[in-house]
């Protein structure tokens, strides 16, 4: 007997995968119980009608028991044990279904199978340990942007930063259209490309753009003289040297930002910056003095001071002091003449 139920039961796994099996086993045992039910015990308790019996076996099965419905013949209680066994047999299958359909679902998840669901998110397209953390810790500080990770099915087996709840991932061929889609590159903010090299991250930002030609596109770069190709396939692309990643979340967070630095950085731009020496006698003793009439007498703008022996203060408050050889730090279109700088007037 053992045996028989043994084979039975292989061969119901087998004929009735997934979700079928609890929901069979439930109505055999239903059915089954009404009809013995119906057969053991007196009309008069009326627990076999239909209207009471399906109540009655939800309750018995789950093994809640309310009692407000119970057999009165020996006959029915042992149908009720039936009920009860069945029960808790139905409801073991249907738990065990339930925690395997979880974990492959988290199965998915870790290793970037299943098919997000986003909107106005931030994609980073490319891993490389430990400078991807990086990115993706800056990317998330201000706790407003949802960000996507995807990386190539060589790179990693399984999501590289599991314990970051605010960022997916995905696996697979980056210049897919599967990826594209699974990311939901379509309805996306911002895709950073920080990929191996620049002709792979030219691949990428192809797939890129195909899948969202208005997308706000940030790529590392090797060599910047790629960039003229790069917006051949996307006119606004934004391009950065791969060894100043601090610039492609800058990039990604404030769009524009990394043409600000640019031009500040490179010789001949609009907005040069400058340095130059509080001299004695200059008659503005604060910042927000120094502010104002820098910009109102030279067009310029004032970003940080240096006291002697102090540290550098980006944007310090208006009423900070400026007392002598302070140094400034100003953005201007070209340096400010040392004698007007003296007059201070």
């Amino acid at each position: 007997m053992p045996f028989l139920i043994a084979r039975l039961a292989r061969l119901l796994r087998v004929r009735l995968p997934g979700w079928r099996l609890p929901l069979a086993v439930a109505l055999v045992v239903f059915l089954t119980s009404w009809a013995a039910m119906a057969l053991v015990e007196p009309a008069a308790t009326g627990i076999a009608a239909p209207g009471t019996y399906w109540w009655y076996f939800v309750v018995t099965a789950a093994t809640v028991g309310y009692g407000d419905v119970y057999p009165a013949s020996a006959g029915g209680r042992v149908v009720g044990v039936y009920v009860i066994v069945g029960g808790i047999v139905t409801l073991t299958l249907l738990f065990t279904q339930l925690s395997a359909a979880l974990q492959s679902v988290r199965g998915k998840r870790l290793r970037g199978l299943v098919e997000l669901d986003l909107a106005d998110h931030v994609i980073l397209l490319g891993y490389t340990p430990g400078r991807t953390a990086r990115i993706v810790a800056e990317l998330c500080a201000e706790g407003r942007t949802r960000v996507v990770l995807c990386a190539w099915d060589e790179d990693v087996p399984e999501d590289p930063l599991p314990e970051r709840l605010d960022v997916q991932f995905v696996r697979g061929d980056l210049t897919s259209e599967d990826v594209m889609a699974r990311a939901c590159v379509a309805r996306a903010r911002t895709a950073v490309v920080d990929v191996r090299d620049d002709n792979e991250a030219l691949a990428v930002a192809l797939a890129v753009t195909h899948a969202n030609p208005r997308i706000h596109l940030v790529t590392a770069l090797r060599d910047l003289g790629r960039l003229g190709t790069l917006r051949y396939v996307h006119p606004d692309v934004q391009a950065v040297q791969w060894h100043m990643p601090f610039m492609l979340t800058e990039e990604a967070t404030d769009p524009g930002i990394a043409q600000v630095y640019t031009d500040l950085m490179t010789s001949g731009g609009h907005g040069n910056t400058y340095s130059a020496r509080v001299p004695s006698g200059f008659p503005h003793r604060t910042f927000g003095d120094c502010q104002t009439w820098f910009g109102r007498t030279f067009g310029a703008t004032v970003l940080a001071l240096r006291t002697d022996g102090g540290p550098l203060v980006v944007s310090p408050g208006w009423d900070t002091p400026v007392p002598e050889g302070t140094t400034l730090y100003y953005v201007a279109a070209q340096r400010i003449d040392a004698a007007r700088l003296r007059a201070g007037t």
